[in-house]
């Protein structure tokens, strides 16, 4: 699943344009490479986004093509280091 949709399903981004805005702004990793709006996220892999000066750090553990409000919760767990 591509990143901009993976975040806007999951709802750590609201639009998928906003995704991919951030995407553009460099402010979304994949294992620690910086992502581009069309990179593939799979289960297992850890995410970190960058909101203002934090930078917060997510795994993710299912992949949904749609999701409810309480499905979105079971997509990512949020790491805490």
């Amino acid at each position: 699943m591509r990143i901009d949709k993976f975040l806007k399903v999951s709802r750590l981004i609201k639009r998928r344009t906003l995704a991919k805005e951030f995407c553009d702004a460099q402010k979304v990793m994949i294992n620690g490479k910086v992502a581009k709006p069309s990179d593939e996220v799979k289960k297992g892999d850890r995410l970190a986004i960058r909101f203002g000066s934090r930078v917060y750090l997510f795994d993710v553990k299912e992949l949904l093509m749609n999701a409810t409000k309480e499905q979105a919760l079971t997509m990512v767990e949020e790491v805490t280091e």
